[in-house]
């Protein structure tokens, strides 16, 4: 039996509605939901004594089941003779206060101001069914019999999906009135979420709309949404926005049926944020495992990364979080990162607080009121502190954060908010900071502090940062490139001049200022709130061997290479960042690989120097034209692979005659690495050069 309309238009005619119950019979029609799926809201904005007005009753259920809990004040109206006999005959004896009229909604036959509220389940939807003129015009004079109908104070209760049109026409209708607008949704039960067919792909909204008195030449408009997870409303600041809210939820929906109903959607991410702040909280990554044998206990698992870990390749990249997937043995796991700047009281109530959202995101076939674990590393939630927050007009938003890494010592991180998941500077705090840290965590737990109070960790750079430690792989393999200087015992007892282009936190100018004693190091830094941060927070210093120069990298090296007497480096090393995001290439901008601007790093270079690149690019036909480009300029290039990393390090010289074989080169970072762990020199034992050369390869 077809029991659905052929077209959308068909919603709207008398006709349809005739026959649609009389093929249906006395059997209930529920369109979006059952009483008891509604009752929380409808009990919220409906108070037992008010007289409500049901318009489009149908044959639901709702009207019945709203007086028999004590809502016995409700008159129901619908186009259809046929359902209005049918509701009589079966309400007649057992309800006799509620009554059934025949009634068109647009032309009521009720005084003005009779109802308090007038409530609405689906109507709307059916009939604003396109935006045509014939269709908006009936509509409105729907709308404006609700108007008319409804006392002052009085609310339009109605229950929607919510479409793009329908809540467009509605809000822009009462607000125009001057009325209160507010969006509740609908919270589905959590059976509901593991149906086996979920009803709608899209979540239900209520739509509230209260009658204020008119006040001549008041503007003021009120819009608020109450979303499911929330316990009081949000206020917003304009339709545009209230719409944006109800369609990230739609989406949201759409997203959980499409992850319940099959596998393997590809990269699946999203945010879930603060209900009363709106700023995210948890991101999470869904990844599926195709091939995992399904059995009972290998469903579904939530894993928490632990704060300040979000940016290891295991978590912080596509390819890391599938071989963790793959190891933990789940058909779906989902990562869940913790934001900065938000509250953990630890791991019991980072689980309470995202039971029921997650499960949203099981996958089909999960047994009913099955566990699902949470997973972590060592199950501790880590330990992350905001030192600094500012704004650079030239690298916009960024923090300075002290974090716990999985060995216990703690890290200083400098992050752009732009691109919250990589690095951009990093040092290792020295062990009695570390531990006084440790220390003052115990007590903070117990003190119960505001959530933006930091920890007085000190920040004097002399007392806080390692200077004899790089954090960054891709720095310990520009170092260890220097190799390619030959005679590496020599290099600390004779002039090393060094260009840096690219300052961040100034980890890799300062580790070789220190451990070079004969180096002159120039560093070029577009940004200078970069130097700034690397001076307070990185223990970052200038010297008469160390000078900062702040300009863009591509103008200054050009200066240089138009002088007479220009000046001539040992080693060019760039680790400069793009600030364009839509990109392949985050390192370095494109501009810094042109062939005319290669020539003119060669011009600064000594006949036997090196030019050391970090590059960092997804796009391989890009990668693969910044090789030939480099080539093309310095006819030897090496090229080495940080793993677990999107970083290469490529060294690049310019006479053929000079290859050195890879033995050789190893040996050469041998050689470079044990005149540097000489006593006195400050080298720190984790460092292992020639290691950084085992893989690189000549292009």
């Amino acid at each position: 039996m077809n029991l659905l309309p052929k077209s959308c238009q068909e919603f709207g005619s008398v006709d349809y509605w005739e026959k649609f119950f009389q093929q249906r019979g006395r059997r209930a029609f529920e369109w979006y939901g059952s009483y008891l799926e509604l009752c929380g809201v409808l009990h919220k904005y409906i108070k037992p004594r008010e007289k409500v007005l049901v318009i489009g009753c149908g044959n639901s259920e709702l009207s019945e089941q709203l007086y028999d809990v004590g809502y016995q004040d409700i008159v129901n109206i619908d186009i259809s003779e046929v359902v209005i006999k049918q509701m009589k005959e079966r309400n007649a004896s057992r309800r006799p206060q509620m009554s059934f009229l025949k009634m068109d909604m647009t032309q009521m036959e009720f005084p003005d101001a009779s109802f308090q509220v007038v409530l609405d389940k689906g109507t709307l939807d059916a009939v604003l069914t396109d935006e045509e003129e014939k269709t908006l015009h009936q509509v409105d004079r729907m709308l404006a019999e609700v108007g008319r109908v409804l006392q002052v104070g009085g609310r339009y209760l109605c229950i929607s999906l919510a479409q793009a049109h329908i809540l467009k026409k509605a809000v822009g209708h009462f607000s125009r009135e001057g009325w209160m607008v507010r969006v509740h949704q609908v919270a589905n039960s959590q059976d509901q979420v593991l149906e086996a067919e979920p009803r709608f792909s899209l979540p239900v909204f209520a739509f509230i709309m209260t009658k204020f008195r008119p006040v001549p030449g008041s503007a003021l408009q009120i819009f608020e949404l109450c979303a499911q997870e929330q316990g009081k409303p949000v206020r917003l600041e304009s339709a545009e926005r209230l719409a944006e809210a109800v369609r990230e939820r739609q989406q949201y929906a759409w997203l959980c049926s499409q992850l319940y109903r099959k596998a393997g959607l590809g990269s699946v991410s999203l945010d879930l944020c603060d209900g009363d702040t709106g700023e995210p909280r948890y991101t999470l990554h869904v990844v599926d495992s195709p091939t995992v044998k399904p059995s009972r206990d290998n469903h579904f698992a939530i894993f928490i990364i632990p704060q300040g870990r979000e940016t290891e390749w295991l978590f912080g990249m596509e390819e890391g979080r599938k071989q963790l997937a793959a190891s933990a043995g789940f058909r779906r796991l989902i990562t869940v990162a913790l934001h900065r700047g938000q509250r953990y009281e630890g791991m019991d109530s980072i689980q309470a607080e995202l039971s029921a959202r997650v499960m949203e995101l099981a996958p089909a076939g999960m047994p009913a009121q099955q566990q699902v674990p949470f997973l972590s590393v060592g199950g501790d939630i880590g330990v992350r502190t905001v030192q600094h927050q500012d704004c650079s007009p030239l690298s916009g938003s960024y923090v300075v954060e002290d974090v716990q890494g999985d060995d216990k010592h703690y890290f200083r991180r400098l992050i752009f908010l732009s691109n919250r998941n990589v690095v951009q500077s990093e040092a290792r705090l020295l062990k009695d900071v570390s531990h006084r840290a440790q220390k003052k965590r115990k007590k903070d737990r117990k003190k119960q502090r505001p959530a933006d109070a930091p920890e007085d960790l000190p920040t004097a750079p002399g007392q806080s940062i390692d200077k004899s430690y790089l954090c960054c792989e891709h720095h310990k393999a520009m170092i260890a490139g220097l190799a390619l200087l030959r005679n590496p015992e020599l290099l600390l007892e004779t002039p090393l001049a060094l260009l840096v282009v690219g300052l961040g936190g100034g980890s890799l100018p300062l580790f070789v200022h220190d451990h070079f004693p004969k180096s002159c190091v120039d560093a070029v830094e577009i940004d200078p709130s970069m130097l700034e941060v690397a001076t307070q927070w990185f223990g970052f210093s200038q010297s008469d061997r160390m000078k900062v120069h702040i300009a863009d990298g591509l103008d200054y090296i050009t200066s240089l290479a138009g002088r007479e007497a220009r000046p001539r480096y040992n080693a060019v090393m760039f680790d400069v960042d793009s600030k364009d995001p839509t990109l392949g290439m985050s390192c370095p901008p494109p501009a810094f690989v042109d062939q005319p601007f290669l020539q003119k790093v060669k011009s600064i270079l000594t006949p036997e120097g090196v030019f050391i690149l970090n590059l960092v690019c997804r796009d391989l036909g890009l990668k693969d034209s910044v090789l030939t480009g480099l080539k093309a300029v310095f006819p030897l290039l090496y090229v080495r692979r940080i793993e677990g990393e999107v970083n290469e390090i490529l060294f690049c010289q310019l006479h053929p005659e000079q290859k050195v074989a890879t033995p050789e080169l190893l040996e050469m970072a041998q050689a470079l690495e044990q005149t540097l762990r000489k006593p006195g020199k400050g080298w720190d034992d984790t460092y292992i050069l020639s290691d950084m050369l085992k893989t690189v390869k000549i292009v």
